[in-house]
């Protein structure tokens, strides 16, 4: 068996490599809080080494934690997934199969804003599907409140204003 923090950091690593899309820090941490493998702390731990030594990437968008499995990520989960107990592997599976869908769509539709170099905040929209973008629009607006709106709105209401272009359009 794995030391505990080495356990972690390859469950962390078989999660990313069992789908095709980024993974947020809280639906790893869902899984793993859930389960009380460990705790909220340790786990933050974990994800911050497996950054530091280039095994997963992080991307911040908003409030959200975007994580990628890297290309020595996978090399070292080759080298050591037979730490991870089958049970374990099972459980990360059966997760996936229920949760998969949603999972795809929280990663799925990004909406962030900034503060432009005009003054203006601009909101940033975009749709994805397998990692290209379906939609990517920017909106500019006159102060903060209303790009956050914008945001807010655009993960509620993404696929109805998608197929509202798209029919003006085709």
């Amino acid at each position: 068996m794995a030391e505990p923090l080495t356990l972690y950091k390859l469950i962390v690593l078989y999660m990313l490599s069992r789908v095709d899309f980024p993974l947020t820090k809280a639906q790893i941490g869902d899984f793993i809080l859930e389960r009380e493998y460990t705790n909220f702390l340790t786990l933050q731990q974990a994800i911050g080494e497996l950054i530091d030594a280039g095994l997963i990437t992080a991307q911040s968008i908003r409030n959200r934690t975007h994580l990628v499995l890297t290309k020595d990520g996978s090399q070292t989960l080759n080298f050591f997934s037979n730490q991870i107990s089958p049970t374990i592997k099972e459980e990360i599976d059966e997760f996936f199969k229920q949760n998969e869908i949603a999972m795809r769509n929280e990663v799925s539709i990004l909406a962030d804003y900034y503060k432009s170099t005009t003054g203006e905040f601009e909101s940033h929209l975009v749709a994805k599907d397998k990692g290209i973008n379906l939609i990517d629009i920017t909106i500019s607006v006159p102060d903060e409140t209303t790009a956050a709106s914008i945001c807010d709105n655009w993960q509620k209401k993404n696929q109805d204003i998608y197929q509202y272009i798209v029919a003006q359009l085709f």
